[in-house]
C-alpha cells in the first residue's frame, strides 16, 4: 500500500514539477533562484510563523541545554550523524552517475564505522579522504531534469519545493535508508523509533551549533521569511550543480542540515 501511495504521489509531484520548470516562471535559474514561484505564500508564511514559534518554545531551549554537554560528546554525535547520512548519499551518488564519488563515500563510511567506532571519530578525513558532500533524492531528481515546482514550507521540517518534498517521500514511504549492524553481523534497517531519534538528534545538534547565526539572521533581515526562502533556493541550486559557496550557514531541511550560500 505504501508503495502504491508513494508511486502516485511521486508521479503527481514530478509531472507538476516538470511542468513548473518549463513555464518560464518556475524554472530554476542559475542566476535567479527566486524564479521558483511561491504559489502558496500565505499558507507558507503561516507555517513559517508556526515553525518559528515551535523553535522558540521547544528547539532553542533544548539546544541550549544540549550545548552544556562536553564538547567531545557533541562532536562525536555530529560525526556519527554525518556518517549515517552516507547511507542516503551513496545511492544518490550512483543514481547521479557519480560512481567514483560513491566509491570514495563508501570507503569513508566503512572506515568511520569500523575504525571510527560507528562514526563517532572522523578517521576518514584524517586519512585524507576528500571532503564529504551530502546528496539526497531531491537533488537526484533535479539532476535528472525535474523542475522544482512551487516553493513550500513544511510544518517543523521547514523550506522545501514540490520536487524536494517528493524526494523526501522516497525516504519516508519507500523505506528508511539507515542500517544497523546486528550482533550477528547482518545488516538490518533501523526501526521507525531509531530513525526518528537520529532525525531529532540531528535537529538538536544543528540548532545548538547555530543559535547565534539564526538570531543574527533574523535580526538583520527586513523579511526573515523571504531571506530563508532565497537562501534555501540558492543552496538547492548549488547542490544540484555541485558548486561551492563563498560562505555558508546551515538551516533545517527535511530533518537534515544543509549549507546555504550567503550574500
Amino acid at each position: 500500500m505504501n508503495k502504491i501511495l508513494l508511486t502516485s504521489f511521486l508521479t503527481f509531484l514530478i509531472i507538476f514539477g516538470a511542468n513548473a520548470g518549463t513555464d518560464g516562471v518556475n524554472e530554476l535559474s542559475k542566476n535567479k533562484p527566486n524564479q521558483v514561484k511561491d504559489c502558496f505564500e500565505k499558507l507558507n508564511r503561516g507555517t513559517f510563523a508556526l515553525n518559528q514559534g515551535l523553535d522558540k518554545v521547544i528547539f532553542k531551549p533544548v539546544a541550549k541545554a544540549y550545548r552544556t554537554l562536553p564538547s567531545p560528546v557533541r562532536t562525536g554525535t555530529s560525526n556519527a550523524l554525518i556518517n549515517l547520512s552516507s547511507l542516503i548519499t551513496i545511492p544518490n551518488n550512483v543514481l547521479q552517475g557519480e560512481l567514483k564519488t560513491a566509491g570514495v563515500n563508501t570507503g569513508r563510511f566503512i572506515v568511520n564505522t569500523t575504525i571510527g567506532i560507528l562514526g563517532i571519530f572522523d578517521v576518514a578525513t584524517k586519512m585524507g579522504f576528500s571532503e564529504y558532500e551530502k546528496e539526497d533524492y531531491g537533488q537526484t531528481l533535479g539532476v535528472w531534469g525535474v523542475g522544482p515546482g512551487c516553493y513550500i514550507v513544511l510544518p517543523v521540517l521547514g523550506p522545501s519545493t514540490l520536487r524536494d518534498t517528493a524526494g523526501s517521500f522516497i525516504n519516508v514511504m519507500g523505506g528508511d535508508p539507515y542500517y544497523n549492524i546486528s550482533q550477528h553481523g547482518n545488516n538490518e534497517y533501523l526501526d521507525k523509533s531509531d530513525y526518528m531519534l537520529t532525525k531529532t538528534l540531528t535537529a538538536i545538534d544543528f540548532r545548538a551549533n547555530n543559535i547565534e547565526t539564526f538570531d543574527n539572521l533574523e535580526k538583520n533581515s527586513l523579511d526573515f521569511y523571504a531571506s530563508v526562502k532565497s537562501l534555501y533556493l540558492q543552496d538547492r541550486q548549488r547542490k544540484i550543480a555541485n558548486t561551492k559557496p563563498s560562505a555558508t550557514i546551515e538551516i533545517l531541511y527535511e530533518g537534515d542540515w544543509e549549507e546555504i550560500e550567503t550574500q
